[in-house]
């Protein structure tokens, strides 16, 4: 039988966006069933894949020392999925070779220097590619912009909706950090996210507090966004709360007044699609993939003045107040549009092409 391999080691950090791809991917193309080839997953803890999926998989035991050229996986695969554009593990024969571009953000944030290391190791990619998917028509685009790329066939496939089930919280003892109405954002506080302009914003929004879940351990934090803090004395309206699990991410969307999400750089953008899914009025940047994503019933911030934002979100909240089941409709449809199973069986068409 044919055999998929599946470089999939960063599902180790479910708290990261290629490890949420990874682990949604997987899931969906268990559901899927398929018989037909199987799949092989590169992973460090082959142990709890096993628990979960059983036989239904094969697996490989990923090893560091992967990435070096001498030490590359010997094994002749019939399809090579590289499931992100930053992976070193590349397979050691010349095989059919599925790449994922999630983004090129590294153009903006490593170096533009086409002969910068991060850069020559994305072109290898693309010239070994025998196909190339993209998580956005916006990811398709801007690689076509800085880089050329081989006349193979491309695809966009979008990701799904991590949120498929709205969990029971009746039984948790999860206690609000505010009990005023709070505006919410989920992801990586870093420099690219933006959120110090929400923390400007909030002083021209007096009735609301903010309420920022995720990753804090960036520099980020303690610089722009403590001395954001200080200087528009926002911080009794402002609450960092850390990585939260999923019972507390649903619960903060669930309660939240809005949805906000000011970020420069997204190949994608998943906490959107999740706040839409409650139903939820969504404030996004109108920047890379966002409006792409976001669609017609998001509101949007053409720039990151203070002012200007906060009348953007009443206008908005008063948009969505007076149009409220139009627009709650409109957001879980679209929410729900986003889906893993679909975007599974599209990935397997793909591998299909190739075997």
């Amino acid at each position: 039988m044919k055999n998929v391999f599946l470089e999939s080691h960063n599902i180790k950090n479910q708290f990261n966006g290629f490890g949420q791809f990874n682990h949604h991917l997987i899931k969906g193309l268990y559901n899927a069933e398929i018989s037909d080839f199987k799949i092989t997953l590169n992973a460090k803890d082959t142990s709890a894949l096993k628990k979960e999926f059983g036989d239904y998989y094969n697996y490989n035991k990923y090893k560091s020392l992967s990435r070096k050229p001498l030490f590359r996986i010997r094994k002749k695969y019939d399809v090579w999925h590289c499931l992100n554009q930053n992976i070193k593990v590349e397979p050691y024969h010349n095989i059919p070779y599925v790449l994922t571009v999630h983004d090129v953000n590294f153009i903006d944030e490593v170096s533009n220097d086409l002969n910068h290391e991060t850069n020559k190791r994305f072109i290898e990619k693309l010239n070994r590619s025998s196909a190339i998917t993209y998580i956005s028509e916006f990811a398709k685009a801007s690689t076509h912009k800085y880089f050329k790329v081989p006349k193979v066939p491309e695809y966009v496939i979008y990701n799904g909706n991590p949120i498929k089930a709205l969990l029971d919280l009746s039984q948790t003892n999860i206690k609000p950090v505010t009990k005023r109405p709070y505006l919410f954002f989920i992801g990586g506080l870093t420099k690219r996210k933006n959120v110090h302009t929400l923390v400007q914003m909030l002083e021209h929004l007096p009735d609301y507090d903010l309420v920022l879940a995720g990753d804090d351990s960036d520099n980020y934090v303690k610089t722009i966004l403590a001395k954001t803090l200080k200087q528009t004395k926002t911080n009794n309206r402002v609450h960092c709360i850390g990585k939260v699990n999923a019972e507390e991410k649903q619960y903060y969307l669930q309660h939240c007044a809005a949805f906000v999400f000011p970020s420069l750089l997204e190949g994608f953008g998943i906490p959107p699609i999740e706040a839409m899914r409650f139903g939820k009025p969504v404030f996004l940047s109108n920047l890379t993939s966002l409006p792409e994503i976001g669609g017609d019933y998001a509101f949007y911030w053409d720039n990151f003045e203070p002012k200007y934002m906060a009348e953007v979100f009443k206008k908005g909240m008063h948009t969505f107040e007076t149009n409220k089941a139009t627009y709650e409709k409109a957001y879980i449809e679209r929410a729900i549009s986003f889906n893993w199973d679909k975007a599974a069986l599209e990935y397997a068409a793909v591998y299909r092409s190739l075997l």
